[in-house]
């Protein structure tokens, strides 16, 4: 289960690296491959690294995100309408990596549209995009065989998912094959719902700081700069996806062109990007 790309030579522990060197932490941005088309996502995913985000979550569309809030199923289900599936995922991946060669992204999603493409071509198709790790909500530690260790093995990084109600007991199982970061769930819930108190994800990554040398990002919730900042004090980033998603329907839905929208959720992301920035200083 060894890989360069899933160790210390692969851009998600190389953007770690140097994020710890700058002496702050990184800003993980999500958006949904696809939405609302093709065109304007991949403007949006060309964008965000001169907007400020330090690695990206790309969602693969899915008819049934059951972790998902509105916000995010509605992305889902336009980039569907649009004609997005896991082989224009990777090509949107594909279309990225021609402009930037060290911005790490990790596709998230669900098993089943990987299930149906395969997972051996799959991981294959991935990795030649350029692809760096993995976030799967619906496959336990348990069902490592299916997805997880393959992964690990094709150079992918597995990144799992924490909450707050993952014990003491369960802790070792979670971390097991985790790699590249762990992604803490603040919330008890949905994307894009309620907010973790500061309190709470202090003693949270505190907690998870006992059980992993990996990188803890802490997102679900985080909708402002001020939040994210409040996030990055704490924790090694802060990951904020609805609200992107969001801005993004919000955009388009007062009747400007794509390419307007664009520059307004860059610019957002420009605004969390500053506050994840000066959380430290």
């Amino acid at each position: 289960m060894k890989s360069a790309d899933v160790g210390a030579d692969g851009r998600i522990a190389r953007r770690f690296n140097a994020l710890k060197a700058e002496g702050r932490a990184g800003l993980v941005t999500f958006i949904t491959a696809g939405d609302p088309d093709p065109a304007v996502s991949q403007s949006v995913l060309n964008g965000l690294p001169a907007a400020g985000a330090d690695l990206i979550e790309l969602g693969m569309p899915f008819t049934d995100p059951m972790a998902d809030g509105p916000a995010i199923q509605a992305s889902s289900l336009r980039a569907l309408k649009a004609g997005m599936t896991v082989h224009r995922t990777l090509e949107m991946v594909r279309g990225f990596r021609k402009q930037d060669a060290d911005t790490p992204i990790i596709l998230m999603g669900y098993f089943n549209p990987i299930h149906a493409y395969g997972v051996e071509p799959f991981l294959a198709d991935a990795r030649a995009a350029g692809v760096d790790g993995l976030i799967v909500v619906d496959l336990p530690p348990e069902e490592d065989e299916e997805l997880c260790i393959p992964a690990v093995e094709a150079g992918i990084s597995f990144v799992r998912l924490t909450t707050p109600t993952t014990d003491e007991a369960r802790m070792p199982m979670v971390m097991r094959n985790t790699s590249g970061f762990v992604y803490y769930v603040s919330i008890a819930g949905i994307t894009g719902t309620a907010s973790a108190s500061n309190t709470a994800i202090d003693a949270a990554v505190a907690r998870l700081k006992r059980h992993t040398d990996l990188p803890v990002a802490v997102g679900f919730g985080i909708k402002t700069p001020d939040q994210a900042a409040e996030v990055a004090r704490v924790a090694d980033a802060a990951v904020v996806g609805s609200a992107i998603v969001t801005r993004l329907a919000d955009s388009l839905a007062a009747g400007v062109d794509g390419a307007a929208a664009v520059e307004d959720v860059l610019g957002f992301v420009g605004e969390l990007a500053a506050g994840v920035r000066a959380a430290r200083g």
